[in-house]
């Protein structure tokens, strides 16, 4: 498991998305042809590696493709992250050879948290050709927010919000914003925002209950960015409540 002692004076790490223009990118999309009258093949198969004499009751808690569709990033109720760099797929033929109950082969990185990992997600310009955008954001009960390097395990930086007695208060879900320079975290009855280049504990603080007792109160447990809007974002609570916010006016 990675160090934890000094996170906070880490060096930063640069992300930078790429000026590419989204209109153009569309343009260059090719639809794929489905067909919906062919059962599903299997074409990779993971669990021995996952379920152990040791943790016979392990299951998955969360599995999420990378921006560029190279990885497969899975969270675990051990505690642990997994990266599986996917081969490139050939078909048929890779698909039969895993039809087996042994793994198609063993995660590229294994990453251990010291607690339950509540949320993860993937810096939205992740490239497996650019090595600096190979990062991942978790946040675990009782942990700051880490940022891992997705090819060596490092322990990039970490961005950590404490209470009213100075304790570490755990982020309980965690998304990057389009522009891939903030953090959105969710916590009770609040947002916390945070600048991916100032890691430590630096945040724009947002409370969602208004002081006549209105708003979002419970846990903020899930967060979306509008795909279409710019700046725009929705949010669920716990408290069965639901919120659309500009991110510039919140």
């Amino acid at each position: 498991m990675a160090e934890e002692e000094g996170e906070e004076g880490q060096q930063q790490h640069r992300l930078t998305p790429p000026d590419e223009p989204a209109e153009a990118a569309q343009q260059d999309y090719s639809w794929p042809m489905i067909r919906f009258d062919v059962p599903p093949q299997r074409a990779y198969h993971f669990h021995k590696q996952f379920g152990t004499d040791q943790k016979p009751n392990n299951f998955l808690k969360g599995v999420k493709w990378s921006p560029d569709g190279t990885c497969l990033l899975s969270s675990s109720e051990d505690n642990t992250l997994r990266v599986f760099a996917l081969p490139e797929y050939r078909g048929d033929d890779s698909a039969n050879a895993s039809s087996s109950n042994h793994d198609s082969f063993a995660a590229n990185l294994v990453v251990t948290e010291g607690e339950s990992v509540y949320d993860f997600c993937w810096y939205p310009y992740m490239s497996a050709t650019d090595p600096v955008s190979c990062v991942f954001a978790s946040t675990t009960r009782d942990h700051p927010i880490h940022v891992w390097d997705a090819t060596s395990g490092q322990l990039h930086c970490t961005y950590r919000a404490d209470d009213a007695v100075d304790e570490i208060t755990a982020a309980f879900l965690i998304a990057f914003n389009p522009a891939g320079n903030k953090i959105f975290a969710g916590y009770n009855k609040s947002i916390r925002v945070f600048d991916v280049h100032r890691p430590g504990r630096d945040f724009e603080s947002h409370s969602k209950l208004q002081g006549n007792k209105e708003g979002q109160t419970g846990i903020i447990s899930a967060i979306a960015f509008s795909p279409t809007h710019t700046g725009m974002l929705a949010t669920g609570s716990y408290r069965q409540t639901t919120a659309i916010y500009r991110e510039d006016n919140m």
